[in-house]
């Protein structure tokens, strides 16, 4: 190095050594022989049992598993393919009345349960990460953080339906469960040490009969970019494409968005072509892969574009709770003032314990009491309850949110 250069220290230091796994990544199971072998391990074996599933988002129309990971003491990684393999009751069957351990687990249960397996003790290492403050949830991070490993990852996103998996893939599916007793086990022990792990138990428990959330209303108002279109014939043509795009998507199970993307049906909606070919001209719809389409494309834009008056649809539906926050100061000062004081309170006791404010309470739950108080004779308690807040949630929060719907909007003194 020459007098005049300057050395530039590293700031990220050595890159972190990937972790080795342990044994080999095992055959994937294909036949009912092979499933009944590994499940007479799972009998013997020990612990608590690790499971993690690959799907297909954003390839396939279905969130059904295409991989199946599962690792238990003594019994080994088992790595399942359940097309060939679709019923795992024999695995439900041999891990009977043990916890299960899951990353995530309300995002895999539905397609566990297509499979037949649904847990009946649960514990969700995400969110045991959440009540404990991680900044950072995924598997990679809490590997890292809690266990010192390094977890190569990179095929998460991949298309898990497609055969054969590689290599890559397969040991990726592998380190999934790998350490996730482990993890388990560390995590548990700092719930427990900071006195969470009641708390942890109850949200574990409230996971295991978890169904997503109804969003209401017409799902083809979510479509990208309606916020630009008002008209109600453009709309009839947002929800005739989309629901044309969804019967195709279904019947093929490919993603809606792979075969018209919600660019296209907003485009298609704010020209409203007049004819097949003027369908054709806008960008769109003019690539290759929409050519074999435009027939049915051209079959929902026409029909909207020839529904009576009386069958278009409206240009917004009623709302059916409260409105945007945004919106509180104006049409409700009273209801914005108790909606300001519940935050401040949440927020506090967010910081003391070490919680994320979503994970103390609903905030939609905490939106609706704001906007409409429960009446004396029914209690905010109950109110709560009814609306799924855990009894270590409402012991925790429910004084701030009490003493919040007592807050009245601030008045300005102005002077002379």
């Amino acid at each position: 190095m020459s007098e005049n250069e300057i050395q530039v220290p590293d700031l990220q230091g050595p890159a972190p050594v990937p972790f080795i796994p342990r044994e080999p990544v095992p055959e994937v199971i294909t036949s009912d022989i092979a499933l009944r072998s590994y499940a007479d391990k799972l009998r013997e074996a020990s612990g608590p049992f690790a499971l993690d599933a690959e799907r297909a988002s954003g390839f396939k129309y279905s969130q059904r598993a295409y991989l199946i990971q599962l690792r238990r003491t003594g019994a080994g990684t088992a790595l399942i393919d359940p097309i060939p393999v679709p019923d795992l009751s024999v695995i439900q069957e041999a891990t009977d009345g043990v916890e299960w351990i899951l990353h995530a687990a309300s995002q895999d249960l539905a397609c566990l349960a297509e499979v037949g397996l649904r847990p009946k003790r649960l514990f969700d290492t995400e969110l045991a990460g959440r009540l404990l403050g991680r900044e950072r949830v995924s598997l990679g991070h809490l590997v890292a953080s809690e266990l010192g490993e390094h977890l190569e990852k990179g095929h998460g996103a991949a298309d898990w339906s497609l055969r054969p998996l590689t290599s890559a893939q397969l040991l990726y599916a592998a380190l999934d469960v790998e350490l996730l007793v482990e993890l388990r086990d560390v995590m548990c022990a700092e719930l427990d040490r900071e006195g969470k792990l009641a708390w942890a138990f109850e949200e574990f428990d409230a996971l295991l009969t978890f169904t997503p959330r109804d969003r209401g209303g017409d799902p083809w108002r979510r479509t990208s970019g309606i916020h630009k279109i008002r008209k109600p014939r453009a709309l009839a043509v947002v929800r005739a494409l989309w629901l044309a795009r969804d019967e195709v998507a279904q019947h093929e199970d490919i993603a809606p968005g792979r075969i018209l993307p919600d660019a296209a049906i907003a485009a298609a909606a704010t020209i409203l072509p007049a004819t097949s070919a003027a369908l054709g001209e806008i960008r769109e719809f003019s690539g290759r892969g929409q050519t074999r389409r435009r027939a049915t494309w051209w079959s929902a834009i026409s029909s909207a574009l020839a529904l009576p008056e009386s069958q278009l649809p409206a240009g917004a539906l009623p709302a059916s709770g409260p409105p945007a926050p945004r919106a509180w100061a104006e049409r409700d000062p009273q209801a914005f003032a108790r909606l300001e004081a519940a935050r401040a309170g949440l927020k506090e006791i967010s910081e003391r314990v070490s919680v994320p404010v979503e994970n103390l309470i609903s905030p939609e739950l905490v939106r609706r009491v704001c906007w409409t108080p429960p009446v004396a004779t029914l209690g905010l308690a109950e109110v709560l309850r009814a609306g799924g807040a855990r009894p270590w949630q409402l012991e925790l929060t429910g004084p701030a949110l009490e003493f919040a719907l007592s807050a009245r909007p601030r008045t300005v003194v102005t002077g002379e």
